[in-house]
């Protein structure tokens, strides 16, 4: 009875070594080897939403194993696209919401979308629709984004050249809502085509309400390349008050620049941080005339002037969209 006692001790603890983990530590084997599918198909949570109050949406799906995927979002108007991307077995209100930012330009405005999900390496896709029913509301200070006409109390130069264009344009593919600026013409004997000069007075302050870190205030405007034309320039003049007096004087007070060669045909987002910003002269750095401290909250007037080599003929840009925004640049 005792060689048995002592045959059953060591049994017992041979088998208990030999138990198996029930937690299985290695890659799932169905992500690895295993088919892909839809499990549950895809769902819109909000199916007219209204960006300009708040309001997102997300979509849902699941999948029968982790696999990336992409849902893009595209205005049946206005052209705008959205991409989503990740990498899941299904699409949540984590991962796939939507609060109206756009990956490509125009903006979203009010309009029907096409929804598509698509997977890499496989051929599934999934497809749905839904409205917006209006499009984001960006916080900062909007100097104007020409929906309500060309703004009071700027004012303007245009040169008397061929083809002079310098006029408020509509089209549903404007980069915001559906107006834009259109800047043009030929003049072969001037660098300049004509300007926009935006003083702080039009909105009835003596210098723009920005905040007094210039770290913490960014420019923002849209402009466009005609895809057929390669010359044009805009260049974003900022002049400030530095003793206050109310009136810039280009011989002792600053003027801060920064000058655009659009390059890719359509729209294109500028962003830049006013600490960023440089004295130019003819597009070369220069030394300030004031006091050489950038400071945005004595920022009495913003010029844009059009300009291309007299000899090239004619040029054309668009502007649209023109807003300081603070402590980060603009997400359209």
């Amino acid at each position: 009875m005792k060689k048995l006692s002592i045959f059953i001790a060591l049994s017992a603890i041979v088998f208990s070594g030999c138990k198996q983990d029930d937690e299985f530590s290695g890659p799932d084997l169905n992500n690895l080897y295993g088919g892909f599918s839809i499990v549950q198909d895809l769902d819109i949570s909000n199916r007219n939403v209204d960006f300009s109050s708040g309001e997102s949406t997300y979509f849902t799906a699941t999948f029968s194993k982790n696999v990336e995927w992409n849902i893009e979002i595209k205005g049946l108007t206005s052209g705008a696209i959205r991409n989503i991307e990740g990498f899941s077995d299904n699409l949540n209100n984590v991962n796939a919401l939507w609060n109206g930012t756009t990956s490509i330009l125009p903006m979203f405005k009010g309009e029907d979308c096409a929804v598509e999900v698509t997977f890499l390496n496989q051929t599934d896709t999934l497809r749905d629709t839904l409205t917006v029913v209006a499009g984001r509301v960006n916080q900062g200070f909007l100097l104007s984004d020409f929906e309500n006409g060309f703004p009071a109390n700027w004012l303007t130069f245009i040169q008397s050249g061929a083809n002079m264009s310098f006029n408020i344009q509509t089209s549903d593919l404007s980069a915001q809502g559906t107006h834009y600026y259109d800047m043009g013409g030929d003049v072969n004997w001037d660098w300049l085509k004509g300007y926009v000069y935006i003083p702080a007075s039009a909105y009835g302050v003596q210098a723009f309400p920005l905040n007094s870190n210039p770290a913490n205030v960014y420019f923002n405007t849209f402009y466009y390349k005609v895809p057929t034309l390669n010359n044009a320039l805009i260049l974003f003049q900022f002049c400030e008050d530095d003793n206050e007096d109310g009136t810039f004087n280009a011989n002792n007070e600053d003027m801060y620049s920064i000058q655009v060669t659009p390059t890719a045909a359509g729209w294109s987002q500028l962003s830049v941080n006013y600490a960023d910003l440089a004295a130019l002269v003819n597009g070369a750095p220069s030394t300030p005339a004031g006091n050489g401290v950038k400071e945005p909250h004595k920022l009495m007037q913003v010029n844009i002037l059009h300009l291309a080599n007299p000899t090239s003929g004619y040029a054309q840009s668009y502007i649209d969209y023109l807003i300081f925004t603070e402590n980060g640049p603009l997400i359209p």
